[in-house]
């Protein structure tokens, strides 16, 4: 009897070493391959890890934000970090090897629509001037300055109150857009006389 359990056992312990030589799992050979490639093990990802923080920092590339991902597994871990530092490093090019370059999501609303629709219709709305954004319009007609008085970005002198170091800086933005207003139609009519 104590044969039989000990040729059972056997037979188990044989029959599990070979099922684990001879399976390839495919997954766990990309996971050894990914880490020996990257020189970390990577953490899961889903894309919707990637859409949540790239919809937070739409300046920061998928990628760069995929691969901070696989180190981490955190997206408040990602995120801290681009708040800390600003960027995330670019994937090294093993990286590209093992997970193609991603296409940038196009986020959707809560109703569905893609925000791209949304941004196309609303950049067909015309976008103040700067001289409309600061009522500047006064100014405009009645000044005509040339570019030797002009004198834009000057030193300008501490005040003492709150108000009037306010009113200095209003007073400072509006010389130097009026003084770019000068130079730009200065280049335009360059232009149109050397045409």
């Amino acid at each position: 009897m104590g044969e039989v359990v000990n040729a059972i056992v056997a037979v188990a312990v044989i029959f599990f070493i070979f099922r684990w030589a001879t399976s390839g799992s495919s997954s766990s050979d990309e996971r050894r391959s990914a880490a020996a490639a990257l020189g970390f093990r990577p953490k899961p990802v889903t894309q919707e890890m990637v859409n949540h923080v790239h919809a937070v920092f739409p300046d920061i590339p998928s990628d760069n934000i995929r691969f901070d991902l696989l180190r981490t597994g955190s997206v408040e871990l990602t995120s801290n970090k681009i708040l800390e530092r600003g960027f995330l490093d670019a994937p090294p090019p093993a990286y590209y090897t093992i997970y193609p370059r991603a296409e940038a999501p196009v986020p959707r609303l809560p109703d569905g629509s893609h925000i791209a629709s949304v941004s196309s219709a609303s950049s067909s709305v015309k976008q103040p001037s700067l001289i409309e954004r600061y009522n500047l319009h006064d100014r405009v007609d009645g000044v005509n300055f040339t570019p030797e008085v002009i004198e834009v970005g000057g030193k300008a002198k501490w005040e003492d109150t709150t108000e009037k170091r306010e009113a200095s800086l209003r007073e400072r933005k509006a010389q130097m857009i009026l003084a770019a207003r000068q130079r730009m139609l200065a280049q335009r009519q360059k232009e149109s006389a050397s045409e």
